[in-house]
């Protein structure tokens, strides 16, 4: 039953939402005067996996820091990247978990009010990789077999999910509409899950032809759920990218943010913080340059 359900979910998400979203708030939830009246910590997370999946990765560590700065601490989810940044660009918010496309505008820059806090280290790496997937029991072999296909793409500011098949296709002077083209209903073939799990399931339940996903969160469902990905075939990896990075806004407030910096370096130090840390297989999060985001900023100058 639960697996017919995310099937019909993904069916309106390709059906419906995507030909809605000028018209209808995507957001998860509606929080409209976010600091009014308010002292507790603001943590957003993008939807880098769907909601039900963000709470469970997200809550125990959201319980930690509550814990370490000793006071309350709220969650916020938005549906896409450019709503987390809005928040952040408003001073709504304390703290955001991001994606490397989010923190890199459309001219190649540090998006504005971002600033980067910490990264996760993952695999003894502070980078990853966009996967290329495709159905276990189809034919493709290679990107380019998925002309005129349906593909899933996650966000439109995902690095991975979005950025690095488009900048493939830009290689060849193609661009998504070019390349997947149109259904016989005028709709085009590419479409937004809005998550990099959704995308996964798309292609695991023949949904769509091919899709573009974060490796870690390809790498989590494996260990997490793996008659999901033993339904998928990665056919392209793309070269290694600074790893999504934790950021805060540019105006926070210098003590809170160097208590959530020393928060997070230090998680890996105490029993509780590395139990946590190994749920989510992180191990240990790191100070991080901003140069680590170059390679995506060459990207979005070259896609523009």
């Amino acid at each position: 039953m639960k697996r017919a359900f995310m099937v019909i979910f993904i069916l309106l998400v390709i059906t419906g939402c995507i030909e809605k979203q000028d018209k209808v708030n995507l957001s998860i939830v509606q929080e409209p005067e976010l600091r009014a009246n308010d002292t507790a910590v603001k943590v957003a997370i993008a939807s880098v996996v769907s909601p039900k999946e963000s709470y469970a990765y997200y809550d125990e560590m959201i319980q930690y820091i509550s814990q370490k700065l000793g006071g309350p601490v709220k969650t916020v989810q938005r549906r896409s990247y450019q709503e987390i940044n809005q928040l952040i660009q408003n001073n709504e918010i304390d703290l955001a978990f991001i994606c490397g496309g989010a923190y890199i505008d459309d001219n190649g820059n540090t998006t504005p009010g971002l600033k980067l806090l910490v990264a996760p280290q993952v695999y003894g790496k502070t980078t990853y990789n966009s996967y290329i997937i495709v159905p276990n029991n189809s034919n493709y072999t290679d990107f380019l077999d998925l002309r005129g296909k349906k593909f899933a793409f996650s966000d439109p500011l995902s690095n991975s999910g979005k950025l690095y098949p488009t900048y493939r296709l830009a290689l060849i002077n193609e661009t998504p509409e070019s390349f997947f083209g149109m259904d016989e209903n005028g709709r085009n073939n590419s479409f937004f899950t809005y998550s990099h799990d959704n995308s996964i399931i798309a292609v695991a339940e023949g949904l769509a032809d091919g899709a573009a996903v974060d490796s870690l969160v390809y790498e989590y469902i494996k260990n997490t759920k793996p008659e999901i990905i033993a339904k998928t075939r990665i056919i392209e990896i793309s070269p290694p990218f600074g790893i999504p990075p934790v950021v805060v806004p540019v105006a926070i407030d210098q003590f809170l943010e160097q208590r959530l910096k020393n928060i997070f370096l230090n998680m890996d130090k105490d029993e509780e913080g590395m139990k946590i840390l190994s749920n989510v297989r992180i191990d240990r999060f790191v100070s991080i340059n901003d140069n680590a985001y170059d390679s995506i900023r060459e990207m979005r100058k070259r896609v523009k």
